[in-house]
This record gives structure tokens, sequence and C-alpha cells, in this order.
């Protein structure tokens, strides 16, 4: 399994890509494939048939995951795009940001 530099509950700014600018909240990880779920970002028309739950059918919109290579999470402190790095405390690996040093887990 990939080592991600992002997780769940992320607030990340796009990199690069059709979305390149926007910022949103990492709604779901898939280290497996190195991809994540952004709030906001990828937007695609998905056609879905009528059924149980939606009987009208219909276009709806809904986000698909992006690479998380594209993704840089946003520094607490500045607010900007920061590259992350870990350190050890009280036994514990946590991210921080580059940029200005704070920790990026809660």
């Amino acid at each position: 399994m990939a080592k991600m530099h992002v997780k769940k509950g992320d607030t990340v700014k796009v990199i690069s890509g059709k979305d390149k600018g926007k910022q949103g909240v990492i709604l779901e990880a898939y280290p497996k494939k190195s991809r994540v779920l952004v709030e906001g970002v990828n937007v695609v028309k998905k056609h879905a048939k009528p059924s149980q739950d939606n009987p009208q059918g219909g276009i709806l919109n809904q986000e698909a995951p992006i690479h998380s290579s594209n993704v840089m999470p946003i520094d607490p402190k500045s607010g900007e795009p920061t590259r992350v790095g870990y350190k050890v405390e009280n036994d514990n690996k946590v991210r921080i940001a580059k940029k200005s040093g704070e920790t990026l887990d809660k």
C-alpha cells in the first residue's frame, strides 16, 4: 500500500489539472490507487437510470477521484499550499507543514 502525504479531512489546494487553484476538503482517500476525492473538484456528470432511490433518473453531478500528487495540503498558519514533512513527537510520527513547521495532524 502506498503512503500518501494527505488524508481524509485535510484541506487541500489543487496544483494541476482542469481544476487548478481550487480548494476543498478531502472526503475520501484511496491509498492503493494513490487517489483522493476532493469536495467540489473534478465534478463529472453521471447518467443514472431510474431506481428505487432515484425514481426520476437523469443526469447527476458528482465528484470523481484525482491523483494525490495533484493536491497540496494548506498550511494552517499562512493558508498557503505547503509540502509535508514528518517528525516524531512523544513516540508518534506526525506530519508537519514545511513552510511554517506547524503540525498538520489534529
